[in-house]
Formats: structure tokens, C-alpha cells, sequence
């Protein structure tokens, strides 16, 4: 991003957004996808933007935790909070991560951008049922892409 863009795209959020959702967006965390995934799950918010989350499971314990999206600042902070968040808890505690969780970690969002934190909680939970499902049926790992 150009030097100026970028200034102009922060001085933008100072006032509306917190210092962390602020270097959530600028500094994500956990950004990319893990090769061979454990569990993985892509949806699309109800502002059109894409988050797709990736997870590495041990021992029933969220190893790593990864995300990519097409979408906006707030959608970039949800998805780097979510990993952060996730990241270490056993896959029972990261089924209850809710929007309020990355809400309360970001500082909160404008009213607007708050669907963000729904789409960021929705797709982990999706990511989850999805290494459940291959933890049943582990041979259908080889099959997934």
C-alpha cells in the first residue's frame, strides 16, 4: 500500500475504531493457510466479504490457527483475533468463542462492522465441525484438497 494511502486509511480509523483493531488491521497475526489443515471452513459474511480459517489440532488442542480474507479492516481484525484467540484452546473451549469474545478483545467495533465479528466466530465454529467430521472419518482427509 502507498505511504500516503496508507496514512489517509489510518488517520480514517483513529476515533472510530481502537488502538488494537487498529493494529489488527495494519499487523495481522496468523495471516495464510495451513497445508493439510486439520479442519477448514470458508463462508461469506453478509457484507460479501470471504474469511476463510484453517486449524492445526494435537492432542485436541488448537496448535495453529490461521486465516485469509478478501475483506475489509474490520474483517482483517476480526479474522487475526479469532486465530489469536482460538490459538491453544482445546477444540470444546474454541466452539464457545462468540463475537462478543473478539468484540470484547478488539475493543469493540462501530455498529456497522460488527457483522464482521459474526462472520470471524461463525467460520471458526464451521472450521471446528469440520475437524470433528474428519476426526470421525479420517481416511476422507486424503480426498480433501
Amino acid at each position: 500500500m502507498d505511504e500516503q494511502v496508507e496514512k489517509k486509511y489510518v488517520l480514517d480509523m483513529i476515533g472510530k475504531y481502537s488502538e488494537t483493531v487498529i493494529d489488527h488491521a495494519r499487523n495481522p497475526r496468523n495471516v495464510g493457510n495451513i497445508p493439510k489443515a486439520d479442519g477448514f471452513a470458508q463462508e461469506v459474511g453478509e457484507c460479501g466479504d470471504t474469511l476463510a480459517i484453517w486449524l492445526s489440532v494435537k492432542d485436541n488442542r488448537i496448535d495453529k490457527a490461521t486465516f485469509w480474507t478478501d475483506g475489509c479492516g474490520s474483517s482483517i481484525a476480526c479474522g487475526s483475533m479469532v486465530t489469536e484467540i482460538a490459538t491453544n484452546r482445546t477444540v470444546e473451549e474454541a466452539l464457545k468463542i462468540k463475537p462478543e469474545d473478539i468484540l470484547d478483545e478488539l475493543g469493540g467495533l462501530p455498529e456497522d462492522h460488527v457483522h464482521c465479528a459474526v462472520l470471524a466466530a461463525h467460520t471458526l465454529n464451521q472450521a471446528l465441525k469440520d475437524y470433528q467430521m474428519m476426526a470421525k472419518a479420517p481416511w476422507k482427509k486424503l480426498y480433501k484438497s
